[in-house]
């Protein structure tokens, strides 16, 4: 009876997956695409996504309070080589265009909360992480980062922008994030 659910939950858990890549891919499809940076038009963007849960730092954390902001996510993990090399590109745009409605936010993943606390900490990263061990936030994504590190940029509305799989180079990066950040909102937020 035990493998039975198991193997019925291991079913519904693959289809999902399955049913969940292909819209990915459809919404993909329909934006530009050019050297692992997916960037969607305004009508061409879903609705915002589900992104909530623990912050490494304790407490909780509910990205649609954010509306009306750019917010920047970062997925990223103290194991990954390439997440070390973009940390300080990430912190000095955050820092640069914070103060034109821009917020960022990491979602650590596949770590050790002490690792990831160390990591913040030498690198001096001043916004919040979520803490998602087993990676499920990415699933809530139309358009999945795929690699890590991935960073996706939501616009004013809370809609999937831009996706970059790769690691961001501050130079390339900050102004995709400032061009986001230029756009207005759409009337009650809806496009």
């Amino acid at each position: 009876m035990n493998a039975r659910r198991f193997t019925a939950g291991l079913l519904a858990t693959i289809v999902t997956v399955a049913l969940a890549g292909c819209s990915s891919r459809d919404r993909e499809e329909a934006c530009d695409t050019r050297e692992g940076v997916i960037e969607c038009a305004p009508d061409q963007r879903s609705a915002p996504p589900k992104l909530a849960g623990e912050l490494l730092t304790g407490g909780s954390y509910d990205v649609a309070k954010d509306r009306g902001q750019v917010v920047v996510v970062n997925f990223w993990g103290s194991w990954c080589a390439p997440c070390r090399a973009e940390a300080d590109d990430l912190e000095g745009t955050y820092q640069a265009t914070r103060a034109s409605g821009v917020t960022f936010l990491g979602v650590n993943i596949q770590d050790q909360r002490d690792k990831a606390l160390a990591f913040e900490e030498s690198f001096k990263i001043t916004y919040p992480s979520l803490f998602d061990p087993p990676s499920r936030l990415a699933l809530a994504l139309d358009i999945a980062p795929n690699t890590i590190p991935a960073t996706v940029v939501l616009d004013r509305d809370g809609r999937i922008a831009v996706v970059i799989r790769a690691a961001v180079k501050r130079e390339s990066f900050q102004p995709i994030v400032e061009r986001i950040a230029a756009e207005q909102p759409a009337p009650n937020g809806s496009r």
